[in-house]
């Protein structure tokens, strides 16, 4: 693990265990590497509940309660489904604090607005609080899967450290 993305993890596990709270994660275009990310850290499973891998537009309504409505209009690289993905997994879990990524990896299946390396996030706490953003990433599927991640993890500590 790149040894910035393993000490922001570890920086997140302990702001979760200080304020007594679980992590889970709703994951499309990365695959689990978010994860991945958060479970090589020791005594990871006092603070990382549990993770979705919701990959097609299916997964995302029948395990995460995405609305087709949502799917249909703002498709499913978009905050809105962001948002969506990470109430649900919130909903879902026995987490408090949710994150989702959903995006194109590429090399393949970018338009003229979601080029390649768009990507969605959203940050959801229990208590109400919501965030959202959408990036343009660069890079091969690899580099764009990884920024992500990092993107993913520092949008976890900004929204329990504010």
């Amino acid at each position: 693990m790149d040894s910035t993305a393993s000490k922001m993890a570890e920086r997140l596990g302990q702001v979760l265990l200080l304020r007594e709270e679980m992590l889970v994660t709703a994951e499309s275009c990365t695959g689990g590497g978010l994860a991945e990310l958060v479970t090589q850290i020791p005594g990871s499973s006092q603070w990382f509940e549990r993770g979705y891998i919701t990959y097609s537009n299916e997964a995302k309504r029948e395990c995460l309660g995405v609305r087709l409505e949502t799917l249909e209009i703002s498709g499913a690289v978009s905050e809105e489904t962001a948002l969506e993905m990470a109430q649900g997994a919130v909903s879902n879990s026995h987490a408090q604090v949710g994150v989702a990524i959903t995006g194109i990896a590429g090399p393949e299946g970018g338009t003229a607005d979601k080029p390649v390396g768009t990507v969605c996030f959203a940050w959801v706490h229990q208590d109400g609080t919501r965030r959202s953003a959408r990036t343009q990433l660069q890079g091969d599927r690899q580099q764009v899967r990884q920024q992500a991640c990092m993107l993913a993890l520092q949008g976890s500590l900004d929204l329990l450290e504010s």
